[in-house]
């Protein structure tokens, strides 16, 4: 009797020592099925994502690290077409989003902003359109964010001052408006950064030129 006691009580502390890993593989493969579900994949780049799979890192284009979370995604230049999915600002230790290079459009999700390990967001060459979140200002590990050939609207958000960390922006070739921001990291970027946006104006000169003007209609 005290050994089937014993026994039983082993298999319980395997199965708690083991449930948040499983829990976690769940969480986020069912947040990139979701990105699945969403868009169209002519050359079938997305067939070994199958939901039936415990384990997400098991998926081509898919890396993670030692405790089993997604902190990759490679799909640069795979012809996918659809919108991207709010599902993807679960994946809280995805360090690189490559997305760059396809034909997704509709607009980038707020819910990005919550993908505080991200270090780089490429989405350009895209045919994404509406404004660039406020929220991305909250990606405090941010170095890289590339969303140049887009159709992106409004105006650069001013919160994005506070990104420290960033190294490259570039958002040109959009339909941009309004000023462009001139402190924190943004001291630091070209005008190649922010070119062939007609309805942009910049940089912004503080004390004389004010954040909202400019045509932003």
């Amino acid at each position: 009797m005290a050994f089937r006691i014993l026994f039983h009580l082993s298999l319980l502390f395997l199965h708690l020592l083991l449930a948040p890993r499983g829990i976690n593989a769940n969480f986020e493969g069912d947040a990139l099925y979701a990105l699945r579900r969403a868009v169209k994949d002519p050359d079938n780049v997305l067939q070994s994502w199958d939901p039936t799979l415990v384990d997400p890192c098991t998926w081509f284009h898919v890396t993670c690290d030692g405790d089993n979370r997604v902190t990759r995604l490679d799909l640069g230049n795979a012809k996918l077409s659809g919108n991207l999915v709010p599902e993807l600002g679960r994946l809280a230790r995805l360090q690189y989003l490559e997305l760059y290079m396809n034909n997704l459009g509709g607009a980038i999700p707020a819910e990005l902003g919550g993908l505080k390990s991200l270090i780089s967001l490429d989405l350009y060459h895209n045919n994404l359109t509406g404004p660039i979140p406020a929220s991305l200002s909250d990606l405090s590990a941010l170095r890289f964010l590339r969303l140049n050939g887009n159709r992106l609207t409004g105006r650069i958000p001013r919160q994005l001052t506070k990104l420290g960390n960033l190294k490259i922006l570039d958002v040109s070739n959009n339909d941009l408006c309004g000023t462009i921001p001139s402190t924190g990291p943004f001291s630091k970027f070209g005008e190649e950064s922010f070119a062939n946006n007609p309805r942009l104006e910049g940089p912004e000169l503080m004390g004389f030129v004010r954040y909202d003007v400019g045509s932003c209609n």
